[in-house]
């Protein structure tokens, strides 16, 4: 390959390969993927993969441009006064213009027990661990599964279907982000599959042991094996690197995902915290921000002022096992409204987004430049109005620790 500008992106996720993909439109940039992978987690479908009906995998053949350079590593270090990435593997690897798309995983769990005796799923390799102990525990052993977002809902739901004797312990409230009419849809489908909801405000996990959940209330759940899906963190490099993050690791930048201490680095998808206002983790929102990412260094490169984001949410969808699922719709404001569609229908609409997905990356490989941004505009009154709160709650918030 040749080009006079190279840029490396960091992360092949769904974020990470649309933006190497969009890149490809210029014929001077030569872009190279970093990833300790070398096929692309369909993260999306990790709950199958405990499960046993996907492997989660996409071959990188398959959604990643032929000109595109692939590097099956891990980046240790951000040097971007040398504006350069030192790799796992040895070597460094310089760069004109870098892309942040590190993705997220599990955050560290602060409870007692959790990280010794629970079982994580938020990346690959936990989630084939847990398929390992799955596959050699007895069907009639209790699974907890605890955390009630949609990864705990999947998951849950996925075993129940199988026969295995689920307890789902909300910590709360069963999918705090559905609209009530969309909570009643997916309670009723787990009564439908024997799974047990645990909610409420005693339903809080104090500790976990070998064989059990101890929850806030004094009640004690028998556990043979604890799944743990409650919250998500992000990879420590750009604070390690000694770039501006949030206080959760997420790198700083401004509304066009460009660094705030560094114009050649720039963010997408769960690992971005544009003006400190991250948008929700999801495969909805990595992809166009990935997209937007490289539209980004495309407008730099070309002379030109990058847009502002200006993508809203609409909708969410959870797997409720292989026969039924709830697509739940939202406003531009990322809150559910009671419009949802469940049971078959919302199954599959949930797989024609699982399937999409690597549609739209295959797609812009072929033709880069085709994924619509346009699509995802109607947020800009609403992303201003949440700027000018956060940028009047800054001083206050400081006047107050002063």
């Amino acid at each position: 390959m040749t080009g006079n500008t190279h840029v490396v992106v960091i992360g092949g996720g769904y974020a990470g390969v649309m933006a190497a993909n969009r890149l490809t439109q210029r014929d001077d940039v030569t872009a190279t993927l970093i990833n300790p992978r070398p096929e692309l987690v369909h993260r999306v479908r990790l709950h199958q993969l405990v499960g046993g009906s996907d492997d989660a995998v996409v071959a990188y053949r398959e959604v990643l441009a032929r000109c595109v350079r692939l590097v099956v590593d891990t980046v240790t270090r951000i040097d971007a006064a040398e504006r350069s990435v030192t790799l796992a593997t040895g070597g460094t690897l310089d760069y004109d213009y870098l892309i942040y798309a590190v993705g997220s995983g599990s955050a560290e769990p602060g409870v007692p027990g959790a990280a010794e005796f629970a079982y994580p799923m938020a990346t690959l390799e936990e989630a084939q661990r847990l398929r390992a102990v799955i596959d050699a525990t007895p069907a009639t052993a209790p699974v907890t599964v605890v955390g009630a977002g949609p990864t705990g809902i999947e998951i849950a739901a996925e075993l129940a279907e199988q026969g295995r004797r689920v307890t789902l312990v909300c910590g709360g409230v069963l999918g705090p982000y559905l609209h009530p009419r969309g909570r009643r849809s997916v309670a009723k489908r787990l009564a439908e599959l024997g799974t047990a909801v645990v909610d409420g405000p005693g339903s809080k996990v104090t500790a976990v042991t070998r064989d059990a959940v101890r929850l806030a209330d004094g009640r004690e759940l028998p556990s043979e094996v604890t799944v743990w899906t409650v919250g998500f963190g992000v990879p420590d490099l750009a604070a390690r690197s000694g770039l501006s993050t949030d206080a959760v690791g997420r790198l700083l930048t401004d509304e066009t995902l460009t660094s705030v201490g560094d114009a050649r680095i720039v963010a997408a998808g769960d690992s971005a915290a544009p003006s400190g206002l991250p948008l929700r983790m999801s495969c909805l929102n990595a992809t166009p921000l990935g997209a937007r990412a490289a539209d980004t260094v495309l407008s730099r490169l070309a002379g030109e002022q990058p847009e502002n984001l200006h993508q809203s949410m609409y909708a969410q969808c959870i797997s409720l096992g292989r026969r039924a699922g709830v697509y739940q719709f939202a406003n531009r404001s990322d809150v559910a409204v009671w419009l949802h569609v469940g049971d078959g229908l919302g199954a599959r609409i949930k797989e024609a987004v699982c399937k999409g997905i690597p549609r739209h990356l295959a797609g812009e490989a072929r033709d880069p430049g085709s994924f619509g941004l346009h699509r995802m505009r109607g947020g800009v009154a609403k992303r201003r109005r949440l700027l000018r709160a956060h940028r009047a709650e800054a001083p206050a918030a400081a006047d107050r620790t002063a």
